[in-house]
């Protein structure tokens, strides 16, 4: 049977791409050695993937930034303000991806969310009003004919304009409507060009066909398809979409004129139902997503040939497939020398995933073979041995446990009175710049270059600089700096038991941004404090409050490789009370206010509202009051949360209970609050002042204006100042740059309410 892939990790086996950006944005390359070191690794991955026989190899998946963003300058609806600037059309991109402040002008970012129900973040196209889609761009096909000279055919990838229109901004009220001839023309010109270079298939991904459709939407998008499909030529084109099934629309899909449609069978829960219940077209092919493409658990064959063979049974033509783009797991086990070989055969990152579409394509085509003998005895075995200390504790968790006494308003009470806080008060979110002294010290001690008293000397010596510098400014709340971290989930994975961690299995997260995350192998539990000692070392520097600093049981799962041998719910309930162990070390150690980041809440959301509250916040707001719930009043609890969309689930977030709530806001233009105020949210919160993961310096005056936006919407007593997420990827001259600006800006504010 013929095999196909999605998508595959760009940024390299050895983050290669990652590191020949940043230099390019240093000026240390030239943009030809960028484009050479991009053409380099789309070289090796479609080379691995026809190493390993599959039918069905994607081109076009590769971004130096985002694929939204492609699609954005593809179609030229680059909004006004970053053409004007005059930059190469490189510099350009990269303008609207990270901001731009110089001699050309001062813009900021284009906006950034979370990938659907991934920790991938994608940039939020902006459509100028009198924009419409335009056939500019050539990267397609630049990287269709480049896979051709290689002697690889491959499948062209593009973002189709349903789920394009679906997750963009419009300017000037337009709507999605406005676009719909224009983009209409663009696709079908699209199909045209490949034609020409005699592309055989072409993939358009439709991933927002899992959410929640109205009948308008489904009619919305079966016209798009109706009028683009019409003018497919001699391209054959393949639907793609994942992340769920399309029970809004499988009727009107399969009654279109695609040549294939892809399928997810992994987090298409309907999926196979709805093709049992209305059948699949003998003149399709179905592309049926088995192989887990956000996961690194191996592939069960058995499960995976039994969805096939039932449909080679009712006669559908069918393709075995990644259930979505491997741009979500690492690399290659091949980099992970560190694991014993018992463990390691638990796992399929990127490289070996490849190899299961090739052992189930044999399989399927029925030649039996010792891989299906070897995936058997690994799904017979037992694969660790349970903590029944964990799992008795977690059993004997009460509805107690999850309320905090006394209520919010007495707390709030008693932590004005306690904290004596001036109005406005002014925090950061944790972390600060990780210059290279810091990796370098952290480095050193992991390779046992340097002993653990030289370690912690140096850790004190930043931390010791960075409260000073804190106070120096004047900063209200403080922060450690986290000098001794290297990731927010990693590091703690690192201090808990039940953890795995790898050695190289990155995964991009945004941009040049790339995490680790770790693996929960077992059941979870603590067995030293963790944070206590750096915190506790900060606090006594200064008389002003220290943040503890964690990370939250919901987010640590979620940034993490999760077990599929029990729940989420399990396995967020052991996480949670190993953190809440934590809290009450923090806290009986003097600590009085303590973040608990739960920044990737909504990141394992079922993406049918339908599904939310039954499926996952049932669940995941009682794990994050159970972390918080032994406090007392006194204590005060903040949590921060970024990157997405949190407007529809306000309620939810006000319930978590904590005593102050920070988010994400200055990208998304401040849309939040409107939403805070409409659900009379009674947390205290600090919706984020400017953009960090952008390296352009806000004005005080830019600050100043958006404190005075801000209230407009929020109560004066209840607002917090502070940047929008953690800073540890800025240059320090720009943080403190940054800082003294955000402090600035509050005192002007304070200045003017005392007026009032």
């Amino acid at each position: 049977m013929k095999t196909s892939v999605i998508g595959f990790p760009r940024v390299g086996a050895n983050r290669e791409l990652k590191f020949a950006t940043e230099k390019y944005f240093r000026n240390e390359l030239t943009e030809e050695q960028l484009l050479g070191t991009a053409a380099e690794l789309r070289r090796l991955a479609w080379e691995r993937q026809q190493k390993n026989g599959i039918s069905f190899i994607p081109s076009n998946d590769f971004s130096f930034y985002d694929g939204m963003l492609d699609t954005l300058f593809l179609f030229d609806l680059v909004p006004e303000e970053y053409r004007s600037l005059g930059l190469s059309p490189l510099d350009t991109y990269f303008a609207a991806a990270r901001g731009y402040q110089g001699e050309s002008g001062d813009v900021k970012a284009l906006a950034m969310k979370k990938w659907f129900n991934t920790n991938y973040h994608y940039i939020v196209p902006e459509i100028d009003e009198g924009a419409q889609f335009r056939l500019v761009g050539t990267k397609p096909f630049d990287e269709y004919r480049e896979a051709k000279a290689l002697g690889i055919e491959t499948t062209p990838t593009v973002i189709g304009p349903y789920t394009f229109l679906r997750l963009a901004k419009f300017r000037g009220g337009r709507t999605r409507c406005d676009l719909f001839e224009s983009a209409v023309l663009a696709y079908s010109e699209l199909l045209s060009r490949f034609e020409g270079l005699g592309c055989k298939w072409l993939r358009l991904d439709e991933p927002a066909l899992v959410y929640d459709l109205s009948d308008e939407d489904v009619r919305f998008f079966k016209s798009l398809y109706i009028a683009l499909l019409s003018h497919k030529g001699g391209v054959k084109v393949l639907l793609g979409t994942y992340f769920g099934d399309v029970r809004d629309s499988y009727c009107e899909i399969v009654g279109l004129d695609f040549d294939g449609i892809g399928l997810d069978f992994i987090e298409g829960r309907q999926t196979a139902a709805l093709i049992e219940k209305y059948g699949f077209p003998r003149d399709k092919v179905l592309f049926a997503g088995v192989v887990n493409g956000k996961n690194i658990w191996r592939n069960h064959y058995d499960k995976s040939l039994s969805i096939i063979e039932g449909l080679k049974k009712q006669g559908t033509e069918t393709v075995i497939s990644t259930s979505c783009s491997l741009l979500h797991v690492p690399f290659t086990l091949e980099s992970e020398t560190k694991l014993p070989d018992d463990v390691r055969a638990h796992f399929a990152f990127a490289y070996e995933k490849l190899e299961e579409l090739r052992d189930l394509g044999s399989l399927a085509d029925g030649e039996h073979s010792a891989a299906l003998d070897a995936n058997r005895r690994l799904f017979d075995g037992e694969r660790y041995e349970k903590n029944t200390a964990v799992l008795k504790r977690a059993e004997a968790v009460s509805d107690s446990d999850y309320t905090r006494l006394p209520a919010f308003e007495e707390r709030e009470r008693i932590q004005k009175a306690e904290f004596g806080l001036p109005v406005f008060p002014t925090t950061t979110i944790g972390s600060f710049p990780q210059t290279a002294d810091v990796k370098a010290n952290r480095s050193a001690f992991k390779k046992h270059e340097i002993g653990e008293q030289t370690y912690k000397e140096f850790n004190r010596r930043k931390i010791a600089e960075c409260i000073a510098f804190q106070e120096e400014i004047g900063l209200d709340v403080l922060v450690h700096g986290e000098f001794e971290r290297n990731d927010m989930v990693e590091y703690f994975g690192e201090n808990l038991d039940g953890f795995l961690f790898t050695e190289k299995a990155w995964v991009q997260s945004y941009g040049t941004r790339c995490v680790k995350p770790p693996i929960i192998w077992g059941d979870v539990s603590r067995r030293k404090p963790i944070t206590v000692e750096w915190s506790v070392y900060a606090q006594s520097l200064t008389k002003k409050c220290v943040k503890g600093m964690l990370t939250g049981p919901v987010t640590i799962l979620n940034w993490s490789f999760p077990r599929e041998d029990i729940s989420l719910r399990e396995s967020t309930l052991q996480i949670a009370l190993a953190v809440r162990d934590e809290v009450l070390d923090l806290e009986k150690n003097g600590i009085r206010i303590i973040q608990i980041d739960e920044a990737a809440l909504r990141e394992k959301l079922p993406l049918r509202k339908t599904d939310w509250y039954s499926e996952y916040l049932d669940w995941a707001i009682p794990a994050f009051r159970l972390v918080h719930s032994g406090v007392k009043p006194e204590t005060q609890i903040h949590t921060h949360m970024c990157y997405s969309e949190f407007t529809d689930i306000i309620p939810a977030i006000d319930s978590m209970d904590a005593d102050v709530i920070t988010f994400e806001a200055s990208r998304s233009d401040l849309q939040i609050l409107d939403s805070l105020r409409e659900n009379d949210f009674r947390t205290e919160v600090g919706p984020g002042v400017y953009d960090i993961h952008s390296p352009r310096v806000p004005s005080v005056q830019e600050i100043t204006d958006v404190l005075r936006k801000i209230l407009t919407r929020v109560d004066s007593g209840k607002l917090w100042v502070n940047p929008d997420c953690g800073l540890k990827t800025r240059g320090t001259e720009e943080t403190e740059k940054s800082l003294k600006n955000l402090v600035e800006a509050a005192r002007t504010i304070r200045r003017e309410y005392e007026v009032k």
